[in-house]
């Protein structure tokens, strides 16, 4: 679960690094978000000569939260940081890269960024 203001590492190749929470949509008064959500961030850190640039607005997906992920199998997935991908308005991924394992309720909305992710967990 991400808060109003937390802040997310970017789990991808698309410039940035860093990306503060602002809201998320399609929720609407929802002030936290889950893993598969797509949120709006203020992007806080980026490399430089990038395509995407410090305090620029993007939309993202919630791929990794440290709140832990419950399945109907009984299994639960925790992870050491939040993590977000930066996505279009198409919901396709702006970059070609994804570090880092992603979860599998990414499948059914997201498979273009479970392809790209080295492990699905």
């Amino acid at each position: 679960m991400i808060t109003l203001r937390s802040k997310l590492d970017v789990a991808d190749n698309s410039g940035a690094r860093k990306v503060s929470f602002i809201g998320v949509l399609g929720r609407k008064g929802k002030k936290h978000a889950i893993v598969g959500d797509v949120i709006t961030g203020s992007v806080k850190e980026a490399i430089p000569n990038s395509p995407i640039k410090k305090g620029e607005v993007v939309r993202a997906v919630v791929v990794r939260t440290h709140f832990p992920v419950k399945r109907k199998d009984g299994l639960v997935v925790k992870f050491d940081r939040n993590a977000c991908v930066v996505i279009d308005k198409q919901n396709n991924p702006r970059a070609t890269r994804v570090f880092g394992p992603v979860v599998r309720e990414l499948r059914s909305k997201f498979s273009k960024i479970l392809s790209l992710a080295p492990e699905a967990i």
